[in-house]
């Protein structure tokens, strides 16, 4: 059995590029930073950030275009795709992305970005976060066979 899923959770580091592909089909790109916190072997507490690049298509790179902007919290669920291509200097290039096939926004902060605490320190939102789904198709009754 094979497995490629990824969850991040982090603040964007740019905001979303969006474009079309030769199909007319968008594509939106940003980067997300995400952090981890550790005691090392010293007891000394430290942070490492991560980088991640993302790219999203169709509903979700227009949705991320449109409310997103850099700092904002995001959760990204996709999979894990390396590109590889030659560029016109003729040197092999590479890639390594996150396809985005779900997408969490966080919460809104009254136009401005409110820093994120410690796991333990954050009070929940009473605002409920909608989740948006790439292939989100309206379900029709007549199709459900009871």
């Amino acid at each position: 059995m094979n497995l490629n899923k990824v969850i991040l959770i982090g603040r964007l580091t740019r905001d979303p590029e969006i474009r079309s592909l030769p199909s007319g089909q968008p594509i939106c790109s940003f980067g997300l930073a995400t952090n981890r916190v550790f005691v090392d072997k010293s007891g000394q507490k430290q942070e490492q950030t991560e980088f991640h690049n993302i790219v999203l298509f169709g509903k979700l790179a227009e949705i991320a275009s449109q409310y997103l902007k850099r700092g904002s919290l995001a959760m990204i669920e996709g999979r894990i795709r390396t590109r590889n291509w030659q560029d016109q200097s003729g040197n092999q290039r590479s890639r390594t992305e996150i396809v985005a096939e779900r997408m969490q926004l966080g919460p809104r902060a009254a136009g401005r970005v409110v820093p994120l605490a410690e796991p333990e320190e954050q009070i929940p939102s009473q605002e409920e976060i909608p989740i948006i789904e790439e292939n989100e198709d309206e379900i029709d009754v007549k199709n459900i066979p009871f």
